[in-house]
């Protein structure tokens, strides 16, 4: 399967994740973005792999979708559908709350 091929099948289903997204079933949580620095946000578990989606308002929605143990890719969505984000997602050693891009060097977090 090449690439493009399984981010246009990861980004499906994030999109699909993020419809189902309620946001009774979301916690209060506090994020981190290299972008965007700390705020309040919610946050949503997908699945037992460890992927989840953030939001808050002004802000935009991130989903880190976990591929195989402490690899990830990434998504946005500005509010007009979502889109991968450039690179791999590590987990990080010294937060294991975080997510560290390989390509880009920038960092997702929720607590």
């Amino acid at each position: 399967m090449t690439r493009a091929l399984r981010f246009s099948i990861a980004a499906v289903g994030a999109a699909f994740c993020a419809i189902l997204a309620q946001p009774a079933m979301a916690k209060t949580a506090r994020c981190f973005t290299t972008d965007d620095g700390y705020y309040p946000c919610n946050f949503r578990g997908i699945d037992s792999a460890g992927s989840f989606t953030i939001w808050a308002r002004g802000y935009p929605t991130l989903t880190i979708e976990v591929y195989r143990p402490g690899r990830a890719y990434g998504y946005v969505d500005f509010g007009s559908g979502s889109r991968p984000l450039p690179g791999e997602y590590i987990r990080s050693r010294r937060d294991r709350a975080c997510w560290d891009n390989t390509e880009t060097g920038t960092q997702i977090c929720a607590w």
